[in-house]
């Protein structure tokens, strides 16, 4: 009899209920479970829960039992949640008629309802980072997949929220590698891990638009959803055909040559490649039907798509911690799509899209139209100051012409130092201190301009209007200024110009940004403009683009334990081996960190080899965001910050900078911390100076060396101005400029 009860219960256990596969999620999520943790608890492996939570696959005796147990007394403790009805983003937030991806051709969408109203100038809605800190999957070896492929959703870990679209229910970007068994696994963020079935790279495009719901809902209202994006290990390539690293002429190149056999597979099937071809990062497409795009993003870190100079050691990164970096990235920033500069400028078109749909028509249809606050579709040329060398407008001039100030805007980063004094001299340490995002908190708030210059003769000046002005700024003397509301008396002689790169004192008409010609006003100096190009049209364009990053930057640093507000001994404790705690995160950290750069560099990009010759257009001039007026205004800003901040240290305390690079400033001090260095009273710094802390502009401790090492350093060289901030993180002096 007793066989029979156990019979009985054995037939009981393989029908025991369980909740839809959306409950089992909730549930687990809800009581802070990873699947991996589930998965050991009843020996199964990891993609097996996934696949139950799918909905896919159903668990079989004796692991259902178990299962339904433990779902059960979830229940228990978690209750559904009474239903609320949430509008969906078709109802909520229309898409609008876009632009294709550069190279990509499309046809504009006509959405159904009214666009949302955005005001001209005003940085467009974006959604805010994922909070709290991004869980660390498990190093583990890849499991053997299940026999059915688990579905293509999300497997989200503990305490990270919801996809927002069900499209994209499985993340922006997956890993795509091959298990020791041949099985080609797709590792998603959250410690999701898919089967791939695809044979071929026509047929993994295939696969990732139908079946693996990757991707990124738009950042912008009138934007587009980012595209999917696939990262190509080793193993992966070596499973499609693909080399595991491209040969010398193909590096040189940058792609794969077009007679390949992926890329032949890829023409057979109607696939096409952008200009830039099948190279580090490839994106294939079809042409849009009806406003839906079909494109898939390609990253190949053995072929450099990941630069070590700004991801660290990312590419050697086993698949399941590389998916988790990149998704960090992507959900703080935005899905990669090439170098961290280009993603950097994409990330300014993401923001503000350059069309969006227009009103209905007298027959209810809507157009492509401007968007306001925005740089547009079109590119404009910029003024001739503006204009590097070798750009078209400048073709008339001699060939071995060199413009001097007062014919070229030469806005940029500080690159100054000087002797040190006796005084300074007695002293023992060099202390560095670099500010944080420099380049972006001098974006924060920036008008620019929108379009195209107007050239004005004898103008006045107002500090409201971007634009270059032409203008003698030599009467400036830095011995008398005002440093807010007062007038003091410094020693000029220990402090670098404001208005020259290299700190020198300028000797007559120069062109400048309008934050340098502002700040000359602010100094207490009247201000005479010769002529000028302004932008009437204007805005507020980077305030998207830097909150986006700020944002970025201080969750990731949070994660890793530092703090905004933090008191300053606090703060000097948590930024001591911060990289260490996590280093995949401080990877994240730093490819934020050349997003930044990166974005603004790419703001003026030069020709890059294609036989281009002076005189003649190079392809970067054809973008809208080709702007080298809004990179100068922001150099000209984070320079007139820092110098601004340096000003009101001398008045206070007699201390005046040894060396300036870009964004790191050494003062000679007794003692090894910045502490030493910066006027704290009861906690509190100089108003208007600097303050430690982790935001963008404030600063950070970047290191200390002596006295000595400075000087013998100097002797060493014979170069008793060599920049000693260029060499003070860790003493060691080489001949390479790491632009920090």
């Amino acid at each position: 009899m007793s066989e029979l009860f156990d019979a009985i219960d054995a037939l009981v256990a393989s029908r025991a209920p369980l909740p839809p596969p959306d409950e089992r999620r909730r549930l687990r999520k809800a009581h802070g479970l990873t699947v991996e943790e589930v998965a050991t608890a009843l020996k199964v492996r990891r993609a097996t829960v996934s696949g139950w939570e799918a909905g896919k696959t159903e668990p079989r005796p004796p692991e259902r039992d178990a299962y339904a147990r433990l779902l059960q007394q979830l229940a228990e403790l978690y209750p559904p949640p009474a239903a609320v009805a949430v509008p969906t983003e078709d109802a909520a937030a229309p898409a609008a008629t876009t632009p294709p991806h550069p190279n990509e051709p499309a046809t504009p969408a006509t959405p159904a309802t009214p666009p949302p109203t955005h005001v001209p100038g005003t940085p467009a809605p974006a959604p805010a980072p994922a909070p709290g800190p991004i869980p660390k999957p498990a190093r583990t070896s890849a499991p053997s997949p299940v026999s059915a492929r688990p579905a293509a959703r999300k497997a989200a870990s503990a305490g990270a929220p919801d996809a927002p679209e069900s499209r994209f229910a499985n993340g922006p970007l997956a890993v795509v590698d091959v298990d020791a068994e041949g099985h080609v696994l797709a590792y998603c963020t959250g410690g999701l891990m898919l089967e791939v079935p695809a044979k071929s790279i026509p047929a993994l495009v295939e696969w990732t638009l139908r079946e693996a719901k990757l991707g990124q809902p738009r950042l912008s209202g009138p934007g587009r959803d980012a595209d999917p994006l696939l990262v190509l290990t080793g193993a992966a390539l070596e499973r499609y055909g693909l080399p595991a690293a491209l040969s010398d002429g193909e590096r040189l190149a940058g792609r794969i040559a077009e007679g390949h056999k992926v890329v032949k597979q890829l023409t057979r099937a109607g696939w096409k490649l952008t200009k830039r071809g099948f190279g580090p990062w490839a994106r294939i497409y079809r042409p849009a039907q009806g406003g839906e795009r079909s494109c898939v993003q390609l990253c190949i870190p053995s072929w450099n798509a990941l630069d070590p100079r700004h991801w660290g050691a990312a590419a050697d990164l086993p698949p399941a911690e590389l998916a988790r970096v990149l998704g960090v990235y992507a959900s703080r920033v935005m899905t990669p799509c090439g170098s961290t500069a280009v993603t950097g400028l994409e990330l300014m078109t993401a923001l503000h899209p350059p069309t969006r749909a227009s009103q209905p028509d007298a027959d209810g249809r809507r157009h492509s139209e401007h968007n306001p606050g925005s740089l547009g579709s079109d590119p404009v040329d910029c003024a001739p100051c503006e204009a590097p060398d070798g750009h078209p407008l400048l073709k008339d001039l001699p060939r071995f012409h060199v413009r001097g100030p007062g014919e070229k805007l030469f806005e940029e980063a500080y690159d100054w130092a000087r002797p040190m004094t006796d005084a300074e001299c007695t002293l023992r340490h060099l202390v560095g201190i670099d500010v944080n995002l420099a380049f972006a908190a001098g974006a924060n708030g920036l008008n620019v301009g929108l379009g195209a210059p107007t050239h004005v003769k004898s103008p006045v000046f107002d500090p409201k209007l971007p634009g270059s002005w032409l203008v003698d700024l030599s009467h400036v003397d830095l011995s008398r200024v005002k440093a807010g509301k007062q007038w003091v008396e410094l020693d000029g002689d220990l402090l670098p110009s404001p208005f020259t790169p290299k700190g020198e004192r300028p000797t007559g008409p120069a062109w400048y940004a309008t934050p340098t010609v502002a700040y000359a006003q602010e100094l207490g100096y009247e201000v005479r403009p010769l002529e000028a190009y302004v932008r009437h049209d204007n805005g507020r364009y980077l305030d998207g683009w830097y909150q986006r990053l700020r944002d970025a930057y201080l969750a990731t640093m949070a994660d890793l334990g530092v703090h905004a507000d933090m008191a300053p001994a606090d703060f000097l404790a948590a930024m001591d081996g911060w990289a260490e705690r996590d280093p995949e995160l401080a990877i994240v950290v730093s490819a934020v960190k050349a997003t930044v750069k990166g974005g603004l560099g790419k703001l003026r990009e030069r020709p890059r080899g294609e036989g281009w010759r002076p005189g003649e257009p190079w392809r970067a001039l054809s973008r809208p965001t080709w702007r080298p007026d809004i990179r100068a205004a922001v150099i000209s800003r984070t320079r007139i910050n820092l110098h601004r901040k340096m000003v009101r240290h001398a008045a206070f305390t007699g201390q005046y900078p040894v060396a300036v690079l870009s964004d790191c400033v050494v003062y000679a001090a007794d003692g090894t911390s910045p502490l030493d260095v910066l006027p704290y009273r009861d906690g509190k710094p100089l108003p208007g100076g600097f303050k430690l802390g982790v935001n963008p502009g404030l600063v950070k401790h970047e290191g200390t060396q002596s006295v000595l090492w400075g000087e013998e350093v100097r002797e060493r060289f014979d170069a008793p101005e060599l920049n000693l901030a260029r060499y003070i993180k860790d003493g060691t002096v080489t001949n390479v400029d790491d632009g920090e």
